[in-house]
């Protein structure tokens, strides 16, 4: 595995810091403030081609991986985009782009793929309220009649289903207690938006205003049967091919949230002078920094590889799961000590802090609880009993 970037990567990295440049961190105040979507930021992503990266060259797109994708986010991230670095692209070029590259046929990528390319929103209608992290447990349920099928159900922390064109619907078509085992039933849709049969309600959110959540109500949804994305009843294994490159992009997002948090307090310990010295020459708030520094690093390997092997069609669901936990906590500890080494000026919204901190506490809970993560590697990687 080589970590020497191509020509091409590095013209990837070089654009997202360009892009960067010109939507820092008082861009972001501002639009967390008024609860504003950036529209502006995500017509330069568009104009830069980033929606595209992973859509094949056939389609408009930079016929890339998730390895340059994630080097992207991590560099908008931490160029002084904060989370949105990563967010909206994970919406469309993840859910959407992603997902359809997979496992679309090909009028569904002809359809998709490039609109999405040119900047088409996409979310992802997954969790449900009594569901949760147990994917399996879904009750929106999706009936065959003749050519269609009918929908109805609830789903929950649906993000950008106000400006989404398309959303990728997860359902059940077979009932978990018919199904010869758990991990069959599920089924996947492609779903164009805005539809009469979609209700969406907004949720008040601690952080990321600058992009709308949602409950979403699904009331006798008729969907065309050649919307379904792959095969009938398989959708679970399907679907693991859209939830670890998630993972990976939050991962990114965690460590470029980290690194942000670290420039910005090594700066202010620099200038920032108390009892004749800076700051800064303490070591209380030195190595905290040191350590999280070090660990954002060690996570950003794991994350690659994460990446790396995806892009390879290979297995890669430990690596992301590790990476993200690893990247979580190295990420959560940087802007924790960047908040303290502000002292009362981290709590204060002109200093970017307290947002960053409310942002990648977020990442903590979605896509996966760290908790939850932990519960795959203990099984699948250490081999130890289920623990839930």
């Amino acid at each position: 595995m080589d970590f020497e970037l191509t020509a091409e990567q590095k013209m990837i990295v070089e654009a997202a810091s360009d892009i960067a440049k010109d939507f820092g961190p008082e861009y972001w105040r501002e639009k967390d403030k008024k609860h504003e979507f950036p529209e502006d930021f995500w017509k330069s992503l568009v104009d830069a081609g980033f929606p595209g990266i992973i859509i094949p060259e056939k389609y408009g797109g930079g016929g890339m991986g998730m390895f340059e994708m994630v080097l992207a986010m991590e560099t908008l991230v931490s160029e002084g985009c904060g989370l949105a670095g990563e967010w909206f692209l994970c919406l469309s070029s993840v859910f959407g782009g992603l997902s359809i590259t997979k496992h679309g046929n090909e009028n569904q990528k002809a359809k998709y793929l490039p609109k999405i390319a040119k900047g088409l929103e996409f979310c992802l209608a997954l969790t449900e309220p009594d569901a949760g992290t147990n994917t399996l447990n879904i009750k929106t349920t999706a009936t065959k009649e003749g050519d269609e099928y009918r929908v109805n159900g609830q789903k929950m922390f649906i993000s950008g289903a106000d400006r989404a064109k398309g959303m990728l619907l997860v359902t059940r078509t077979t009932p978990l207690e018919k199904a010869p085992k758990r991990t069959f039933g599920l089924s996947l849709f492609l779903v164009d938006l805005p539809n009469p049969a979609i209700e969406i309600i907004p949720i008040e959110k601690h952080g990321i205003n600058y992009s709308k959540t949602f409950e979403v109500y699904i009331n006798d949804l008729k969907i065309p049967a050649e919307n379904m994305l792959g095969e009938a009843d398989k959708g679970w294994y399907l679907i693991l091919d859209t939830l670890n490159p998630e993972r990976m992009s939050f991962s990114a997002a965690a460590c470029g949230l980290g690194l942000l948090a670290i420039k910005k307090a090594v700066e202010y310990a620099k200038e920032r002078r108390v009892f004749d010295a800076p700051i800064g020459s303490h070591q209380a708030l030195q190595f905290p920094l040191a350590e999280a520094k070090a660990k954002i690093e060690a996570a950003r390997l794991l994350n690659y590889k994460a990446a790396w092997l995806f892009d390879r069609g290979r297995e890669c669901g430990a690596e992301a799961n590790m990476a993200k936990v690893a990247a979580v906590e190295a990420g959560t500890s940087a802007v924790y000590h960047a908040m303290q080494t502000f002292g009362g000026y981290g709590y204060a919204v002109e200093y970017d802090v307290e947002r960053w901190w409310r942002e990648i506490n977020l990442i903590r809970l979605a896509p996966v609880t760290q908790q939850m993560a932990l519960a795959f590697i203990g099984q699948h990687v250490l081999g130890l009993p289920k623990s839930y």
